[in-house]
């Protein structure tokens, strides 16, 4: 019998599949006789559709159907897609215009689906788009964050989708009047492109077999009951009459999170038709229709006492929503933002405004942190810039405003239950061999080039519901179903579940079957994003092991006698001899005939979320006469609580910090003045390498979480919002040094060399050279 116990680094058990070509994706399972599904997208950004004449297109041979918006609501189709809106300052909720599935007589961001071709072959769907006569007027694009400008929506007609905001305003000012010292600094948070693995795919399928019609979506998202409600609300049909599945999914990252329009245009033309419809994006395509991520600017203000101590903070956000609001757009930099607002320190004093402006680009999303990283990398420059400025050592600067007792109730009505930041950031010291720094700055100097070292702090609070079910079938061949309201998108839930179950009941783990991601077979979940997963899901299955052990004791009393106990995997009795695994006493209720031991499940809801937090330091060296920056030691020290799989989640912290480094370094999706994405391929748009990455330190200081029976903490996330902050500051420090004082992501050689340049003529001409 094969045991796994906590803190226990086993191998991945998807990964074989993985690795030899053996996961399904959705392209794996298409039905045979699928039609392929193409999509006329906007050219521009901005523009009045003054015609859209399709009957070339429906005449060019394999095509099956062409799909606007007018024959979706001539078919009864509800166009209008889902979107959050948040409380103005006013009391009122933000600006709700209608996202309609396909364009609806004005174009809005590149990229737009205006129309769908259905055809035998993807070559004549292709064909059927390039037959298509859209007619336009070009109208000005409005691009930048401030009130005004072309008019994206009649309903907005100032651009402004929200003005929110938390924390009490008069208090801060006062705070912030009676400080010693009044520091202000600007962050500008570019604009990224998620670009997962494996870009957007789906097929839509109607089984008409029983009574009346039932859709199946396949689609490789990040949970079932989200697609599966919209569905049914567009579609008009009852819900059970909607069934929803995601099979294996490359990548997800909070972009795969939401609905989207071809989704639902794919379901109604398979319903049109009688046949399934394929979609699966293309790489360009996905950059033009992917959800964005980030693209906002914050000044913020922090004010410190005599000490040092911060006694007061305010940020001013202004974010880019994009065309319209998408499925979670509102709340990323407003409501997101404002849960880690205030990191690590003791800050009672503190006040978030938030803006949010609709523009003529691609809608912007979650992505990997939404809106957290922004927060704690809006916070850590602005300390890294106050220890520059106040002169004090950025360590020191951090330790003295740290929250030290906990729990601790922050200004945003969180409460952080347990930590210990200074014993983390002073673990973080002693791993990054912060005392060598100084050697290792003249050994870059020896070679010409300039090293800095960033640091930067973090929480993280673990977002989605706090609610989740866990089912534990026995089947009849012996093995065994837990069915989870999770979907893994890599991170490898199959191997922890497995872990946890194997270990709590001594079931071996080859026996056991994760099942996920299918709306007929899971009523309810949770789905996955926020770093949630394993702590909701695990406590869940905690709570499910410790329904089945007392109601396997209670059938095999009768056998076994009075006083069953389960230990070391086994059930016994005293005075017997036998000794039954658990599949082995389910083997025993079957022949009985008691399938109510067969069956378990248990649904939990934690009282509350929980707070990941560390500590993460990068140092870079800059090479003053390309430009170009090299990261050369990263080290980390995270508080995740207890860990079921160290090796596993010191993969997703080295994830997230790569993706974090690519943001702060490479990536920027890039618009002209009329609105047109420049960075619509790998050719334009860096992502980063395993070449740009050096060896990561990593090293854990945990105090167990009390707000969950497991003590976790989640770590999915925490990667991405330490880094940007750590890779940033170590640069500002480079760059510091030669003169350089205002710095802005991403940190490009091109851009990093004019900065350098322009600092050389400054200093020339201040020396009056």
């Amino acid at each position: 019998m094969q045991k796994f116990g906590k803190a226990q680094g086993v191998g991945r058990l998807e990964d074989v599949r993985f690795l030899t070509g053996q996961g399904r994706y959705v392209d794996d399972l298409v039905p045979q006789k699928a039609l392929h599904a193409v999509f006329l997208r906007s050219p521009v950004a901005h523009g009045v559709v003054k015609g859209l004449d399709v009957s070339a297109a429906q005449a060019v041979p394999g095509v099956r159907l062409v799909v606007t918006a007018d024959s979706l609501l001539a078919a009864g189709v509800q166009i209008g897609m889902k979107g959050a809106a948040v409380l103005n300052t006013d009391g009122t909720r933000g600006t709700m215009p209608v996202r309609p599935v396909l364009a609806q007589g004005h174009l809005r961001f590149v990229g737009e689906a205006v129309a769908m071709v259905v055809a035998d072959s993807l070559a004549a769907a292709r064909d059927g788009v390039e037959a298509i006569a859209l007619d336009y007027d070009d109208r000005p694009v409005k691009l930048d964050l401030a009130p005004g400008g072309a008019v994206v929506h009649d309903v907005a007609p100032d651009n402004r989708a929200y003005d929110w905001a938390m924390g009490d305003a008069a208090v801060v000012a006062t705070a912030m009047a009676g400080a010693v010292h009044r520091i202000r600094h600007k962050v500008v948070h570019n604009r990224v492109i998620v670009n997962a693995m494996e870009p957007r795919a789906a097929f839509a399928e109607w089984d008409t077999a029983d009574h009346g019609a039932r859709l199946h979506l396949c689609v490789n998202g990040q949970g079932v009951w989200t697609q599966k409600a919209e569905l049914a609300r567009m579609l008009g049909l009852d819900l059970g009459d909607v069934r929803v599945t995601n099979p294996d999914v490359g990548g997800g990252f909070g972009m795969k999170a939401m609905t989207y329009p071809e989704y639902v245009c794919i379901a109604q033309a398979a319903r049109m038709l009688g046949l399934p419809v394929r979609w699966a994006s293309e790489r360009t395509e996905a950059m033009l229709s992917d959800n964005g991520a980030r693209d906002l600017v914050v000044e913020t203000e922090l004010g410190f006492d005599a000490d040092h101590r911060i006694v007061a903070y305010r940020a001013d956000v202004r974010s880019n929503l994009g065309a319209y609001n998408s499925q979670f757009g509102q709340p990323i930099q407003s409501e997101l933002f404002s849960k880690v607002f205030t990191g690590c320190y003791d800050i009672q004093a503190a006040y978030l405004g938030a803006r949010g402006f609709y523009t003529h680009t691609t809608p912007m999303d979650a992505y990997r942190g939404a809106g957290r990283p922004e927060a704690i990398m809006t916070l850590e420059c602005a300390m890294d810039n106050a220890s520059a400025v106040l002169g004090i050592d950025p360590f020191t600067l951090r330790e003295r405003s740290f929250v030290r007792d906990f729990p601790y109730k922050m200004v945003n009505g969180l409460t952080i239950d347990v930590g210990d930041f200074r014993r983390v950031l002073n673990m973080l010291q002693v791993e990054a061999d912060v005392a060598g720094f100084a050697l290792r700055a003249a050994a870059s100097a020896q070679k010409g080039l300039v090293r800095g070292m960033g640091i930067a702090t973090y929480i993280e609070s673990i977002l989605g519901s706090l609610e989740e079910t866990a089912r534990v079938e026995f089947d009849a061949d012996g093995g065994v179903s837990m069915y989870v309201g999770t979907q893994s998108n890599g991170q490898g839930h199959e191997t922890v579940y497995t872990d946890m179950l194997a270990a709590q009941t001594g079931i071996d783990a080859g026996l056991i079957r994760i099942v996920q991601g299918d709306s007929d077979r899971i009523a309810k979940g949770g789905g996955t994003g926020g770093s949630r997963s394993v702590t909701v899901q695990g406590t869940a299955i905690k709570a499910v092991v410790g329904a089945m052990i007392p109601a396997f004791a209670a059938f095999l009393e009768a056998e076994l006698g009075e006083g069953v106990a389960f230990a070391d995997g086994r059930f016994g009795a005293p005075g017997s001899n036998l000794r039954l695994t658990m599949v082995e006493a389910a083997e025993r209720a079957r022949a009985q005939g008691r399938d109510n031991v067969l069956t378990h499940s248990q649904t939990i809801t934690l009282p509350a979320g929980s707070f990941p937090n560390g500590a993460h330091l990068a140092e870079v060296e800059v090479d003053v006469e390309t430009g170009h920056i090299r990261l050369d030691r990263y080290s980390v020290v995270d508080d995740f609580g207890v860990m079921i799989n160290p090796a596993m989640v010191e993969g997703q912290v080295h994830g997230g910090i790569a993706q974090g480094f690519g943001q702060a370094v490479l990536e920027h999706a890039r618009f002209d003045d009329h609105g047109q994405l420049l960075s619509a391929s790998f050719m334009d748009y860096a992502m980063p390498r395993a070449s740009d990455l050096p060896m990561i330190q990593f090293a854990t200081e945990p105090v167990p979480s009390v707000t969950n029976p497991l003590g976790m903490k989640g770590c999915g996330e925490a990667g991405t919002v330490g880094s940007l902050g750590a890779v940033s500051n170590a640069v500002r420090h480079a760059l510091s040094q030669r003169g350089v004082t205002q710095i802005e992501m991403p940190f490009t050689p091109a851009r990093v060399w004019s900065w350098l340049r322009d600092a050389d003529v400054e200093q020339a001409r201040a020396a009056g050279v």
